[in-house]
Parts: structure tokens; sequence; C-alpha cells
């Protein structure tokens, strides 16, 4: 199915077309990696809504990219209970690690770093979202082993006989 296809299947589920914007974008930023701009109009297109709406939701939530992003976007909560529990400091050694700034992608492509205001889950403090999953309790020992992981299952998706497939749409 097309991704028009699964937009108009979307949209068919709400009485008013902007009410399906944020399925919509999901649907897109799942099937090209994230959401440049002829992708936005596209949608609005499909949506027979303003684009200024579908411009607004996609650059507002964090969780839509309006750039490529790594294989593993890493995600660290900066709000006040993960600061108190150090958050700073882990942004700091996953910054020198990684050899990259907040909001840059590492130039293998494999991690995209972000500090977000809140996950909610402060009983987890501090804690840092990859992909869906929380990852809490972090201290310096339990972000390398992480990375660790996750270079692993970045050779794995990446580093294989395909590795043009796994590449990230549009580059």
């Amino acid at each position: 199915m097309s991704m028009r296809e699964k937009i108009e299947e979307a949209a068919a589920r709400y009485p008013d077309q902007r009410s399906a914007i944020m399925p919509a974008l999901l649907i897109a930023q799942q099937e090209h990696g994230h959401l440049p701009g002829p992708i936005l109009e596209e949608i609005a297109d499909i949506l027979g809504v303003e684009r200024i709406w579908v411009y607004e939701l996609a650059t507002f939530y964090t969780l839509f990219h309006t750039e490529p992003i790594g294989a593993f976007h890493l995600q660290l909560c900066d709000n006040v209970s993960c600061m108190l529990c150090g958050s700073e400091a882990l942004l700091k050694h996953l910054e020198a690690v990684l050899a990259i700034k907040t909001g840059e992608t590492s130039p293998d492509r494999v991690f995209t770093l972000s500090t977000v205001e809140c996950l909610g889950a402060c009983e987890m403090a501090p804690v840092m979202q990859v992909g869906d999953d929380y990852y809490g309790d972090l201290d310096i020992g339990r972000i390398d082993a992480l990375l660790a992981r996750l270079r692993a299952e970045a050779g794995q998706v990446i580093g294989g006989a395909d590795t043009a497939a796994a590449a990230p749409p549009g580059e």
C-alpha cells in the first residue's frame, strides 16, 4: 500500500481532516525516515489542509524529524529530576564518546544525540529514550554498555552487505 493510500485510510477515521495530520506524519516518517519539506507539502495536499498546519505539528513535536537522523536517536532527558540525578555529566560523556554535540548526528550516521525537556519517567532518573525504549537509572557504565550494544546492532544493520538499503532515505 502506498503512503497516500495509508494516509487516506487513516484520515477516513477522523471527521475533520486536520485531526489526521499527526497519524499522516507518523506514516510518512515511517516510510521516509524523516519529513523534508516536499513530504510535508504532500501530506497537506493529500489531506486537503493548510500546509502551515502540517509544518506546525512536524516542527513542534520532538518525535518528528525534518532532517535525517542516525540509526539510533539518543534522547536524554534534561528536566529537573534528571538534572539533579546527573544528566548533565552524562550528556558531556555522550558528547565526548560520540564526538558530536547535542543536535548532531555521528559521521557514520549511527547516532543522533538530543536532549528533551521531559520523558515522564522521573522515577528512573536520569533517563534516556532510544527509539521507543526507555533506559533509566543511568550512569556512565550503563551508558557505555548501551552504546556498545547499539554499535553492535548497527554493525548488523548498517555494516552488512546491503549498506545502501540501511542508510536513511534521501541520502
